[in-house]
């Protein structure tokens, strides 16, 4: 055999043993593989917060127009699950929308001492959804947290018809369950007659086709259903989750959306951030429906 056959022989087995192969860029799509091991051109991944999945969409589709050498991947899931994914090294950015716990924070800290970083991307306001014919105009934290506790389970004993209340909400590892869980039940349980569904698009359906039914979830997705004004209690003025509203704090159930880090951002992911929080990007947190933070 000549020299430079044998050569390109020794190359070509090279090639085919695992591990030689150069870097296709995208490594990191993998949810499940630890970003630490991805190389330089990885996707950058998004994961978290069902109430976020679709403006974190909206973002990544718009950033990528204007930076097509980036790669972003945004999966939903709940925020529970974007938060254990920073805690694996599994995601660059968690959303959440609900705030980071402390044992959680700790965890982190476990893989990166300095670490969560905390960013405000997006104001929401929690809301309840009821069937576009329902009477019932507003109602009182108090009967919120009846109705979802259980001890409140017809219309009538809140000004509507006689009718059952069926109850419809999400899934522990939701945010947004757990939002409602501490702001509006105290930290206690749904009652068992609750009916829990994958995420706030499935709320909204079930509610727009059950004639009683009431269920919760972020303000953008409010179609087709009525949205229901909330008091803090009887005596207060019953309050829309307006964007002016929930923008100045007025509305009772108003939260703020958020981005969490393992590291402070840099490359791709820190260059998708700085779109995300600039005019252009806050813009879009509007065109959603949800409210921007600048």
């Amino acid at each position: 055999m000549r020299p430079l056959h044998r050569s390109l022989l020794v190359l070509a087995l090279i090639a085919l043993v695992p591990g030689c192969r150069r870097p296709s860029g995208s490594a990191g799509a993998d949810a499940g593989t630890p970003i630490a091991a991805a190389g330089p051109q990885r996707t950058v991944t998004v994961k978290g917060s069902d109430t976020m999945v679709l403006l974190g969409q909206r973002w990544a589709e718009q950033f990528m127009k204007t930076h097509p050498e980036a790669k972003l991947q945004v999966t939903g899931g709940g925020s529970g699950t974007g938060i254990a994914a920073l805690i694996n090294g599994t995601t660059d950015i968690a959303m959440s929308s609900r705030p980071i716990k402390d044992p959680e924070t700790q965890q982190v800290r476990q893989r990166n001492p300095t670490g969560p970083v905390e960013l405000a991307v997006a104001l929401d306001g929690i809301t309840f959804y009821v069937h576009e014919t329902n009477p019932v105009e507003a109602l009182t934290l108090e009967q919120l947290e009846g109705i979802d506790l259980g001890d409140i389970t017809r219309w009538k004993d809140v000004g509507g018809k006689d009718a059952p209340i069926v109850v419809y909400s999400r899934e522990n590892s939701s945010g947004t369950y757990v939002f409602v869980k501490d702001e509006v039940l105290g930290g206690e349980d749904f009652t068992e007659r609750a009916q829990t569904l994958p995420g706030t698009a499935a709320v909204v359906h079930a509610v727009s086709l059950e004639l009683n039914g009431i269920g919760y979830g972020g303000s953008a997705y409010a179609r087709g259903i009525k949205e229901l004004k909330v008091k803090t209690d009887a005596r207060s003025e019953a309050i829309a989750p307006t964007a002016r509203n929930i923008q100045n704090g007025t509305y009772p159930l108003s939260r703020r959306l958020y981005f969490y880090l393992p590291r402070e951002a840099s490359g791709t992911t820190k260059a998708f951030i700085d779109y995300v929080l600039s005019p252009e990007g806050q813009k879009l947190v509007t065109d959603v429906g949800y409210f921007p933070v600048k």
